[in-house]
């Protein structure tokens, strides 16, 4: 797009469906780099991704030419079929539905990358969901307790 100049670092945040625990440690690296390939292929660019065993936060510059919905739902139905096909799981894997999607200016770009670099620190002190309502306030975003992301069953 000529003459089109944006500066969109976006962190996106959801959760393996039911929340289960399917992310394994000796492959979590390679479903990263799977995803950060589908967002290079994309042309964005790929700032920090870290992962939990039920949840992911990927923080990247957007560029303008694609709706981060289209992205995600890109992302979410390539990486849940990358996943079935390498057999990681004895289990189906899927992410449930809805996403965060959270902005950030560029002088905070370092302390986001830190804190999605350090999530297994904070997830010892803080639950997925204590977190994930802790973005949605601080956000100032309207949402309702029914459509947050599921406990843990």
């Amino acid at each position: 797009m000529a003459n089109t100049y944006t500066q969109l670092h976006v962190q996106f945040v959801f959760a393996v469906k039911h929340r289960e625990a399917q992310i394994q440690p000796e492959w979590k690296e390679k479903l990263h780099k799977y995803i950060t390939g589908i967002f290079q292929e994309n042309r964005h660019k790929m700032l920090q991704i870290n992962s939990m065993p039920d949840h992911i936060h990927i923080f990247a510059g957007i560029r303008p030419h694609q709706s981060i919905s289209s992205l995600i739902q890109n992302v979410k139905t390539e990486s849940s079929k990358w996943v079935k096909y390498q057999n990681f799981n004895k289990y189906p894997f899927a992410w449930q539905e809805g996403y965060g999607a959270f902005s950030y200016g560029k002088s905070q770009v370092p302390d986001v990358i830190r804190y999605i670099q350090n999530q297994e620190i904070h997830h010892q002190k803080k639950s997925f969901l204590e977190e994930y309502r802790k973005l949605l306030v601080a956000f100032d975003i309207d949402w309702e307790e029914q459509y947050i992301f599921k406990e843990l069953e």
